[in-house]
């Protein structure tokens, strides 16, 4: 079982979709057949949404049917790490039910890791994720430090990658996206909060990369005010649209949030994306044009957002202002970083 876990504009998990999925599949469900849960969820849900509904029915999970749950691992775009090249972790509801999936998975997977219950393996997920988040969050404000200071932001993180134990390098942006790193960790302090325990780094670290496209859409405004413009009315190319390089998902991508915020300050925003090759809506609904890239006198800024591979880039050069959200760009009077 596997389908989307999003949240919704409240931050709160929308489970409509897996309880959905769950209970068709405990309707249908066969003695001798096994149940892997997938999705990305709250600690506890595979219990309450198959095991619980599963012997209502009449079945005894870990001998009539087996249950388990093994969280996806998947990077898309990336192809670093094939899919059956990546441990996977499975909780099952009993023993047999863990030794069930451990003889499906380990078909398709280098290796498998089994922890003592559907639970572990669900936080294991959440931890997964969540520690992203919060160093996602934790390198951005490294690179405004370094802004301020006047350091070169990636020439400090890769120094500070070349040591090889007790650090692990992550990359500053303009914000996150997909339904991973903006949705999970809601998930995580969602079940938290029902047990009255607040968790205030994660919380902290999650409203920090909500209110990034934010600090991109301030960042703009004082560029251009340096150059005598103003943002209302400013001529505003987005560079990149999807969440991260080399996909088209446009999931939760923050130049959508980012797309409203400059048009709300009255500006005219429009989008270059030939891998999301379409038009798409930002964050208040309405369309981005997306096309060609413009010629340079036809914009005032160009906010670069994602830079996907194989994609020419060289245009930037000749535009009058450049801001990069993604610091991949190399600096120069006219190229600045977030």
């Amino acid at each position: 079982i596997c389908v989307p876990t999003p949240v919704d504009a409240a931050w709160v998990p929308d489970v409509a979709a897996l309880s959905a999925a769950c209970a068709a599949v405990v309707d249908r469900a066969r003695v001798g057949q096994l149940i892997i849960l997938t999705s990305t969820t709250y600690v506890g849900c595979t219990r309450a949404l198959l095991t619980v509904p599963m012997e209502a029915r009449g079945l005894v999970v870990g001998r009539d049917v087996n249950v388990a749950f093994c969280p996806e691992r998947l990077n898309p775009g990336s192809t670093t790490f094939a899919h059956d090249e990546v441990t996977r972790v499975i909780g099952g509801v009993t023993p047999q039910c863990a030794d069930a999936a451990e003889r499906l998975l380990s078909m398709i997977s280098p290796a498998v890791h089994i922890v003592s219950t559907p639970e572990a393996a669900e936080l294991s997920k959440l931890i997964e994720n969540t520690f992203r988040a919060v160093n996602i969050a934790l390198v951005n404000e490294f690179a405004e430090a370094s802004r301020v200071l006047g350091v070169d932001a990636m020439e400090a993180l890769e120094a500070a990658a070349s040591k090889p134990y007790g650090f692990m390098a992550f990359s500053p942006g303009p914000g996150v996206g997909g339904h991973c790193i903006p949705c999970d960790p809601h998930y995580l302090l969602w079940r938290l909060r029902a047990e009255q325990v607040h968790s205030p780094l994660i919380e902290q670290a999650m409203a920090t990369l909500a209110a990034r496209p934010a600090r991109v859409a301030e960042r703009a405004a004082e560029l251009l005010h340096g150059q005598g413009i103003s943002l209302e009315g400013a001529r505003i190319s987005l560079v990149g649209l999807s969440y991260k390089p080399g996909v088209q998902d446009v999931r939760e991508s923050p130049a959508l949030v980012l797309a409203d915020l400059l048009r709300q300050a009255g500006a005219e925003v429009t989008a270059h994306d030939p891998v999301v090759g379409r038009t798409v809506a930002d964050a208040a609904g309405n369309p981005i044009p997306n096309g060609a890239h413009p010629n340079p006198d036809q914009v005032d800024l160009a906010i670069v957002m994602t830079m996907h591979p194989e994609v020419d880039h060289d245009w930037l050069r000749s535009a009058p202002l450049v801001l990069d959200a993604t610091y991949r760009l190399d600096r120069s009077d006219t190229v600045v970083p977030l």
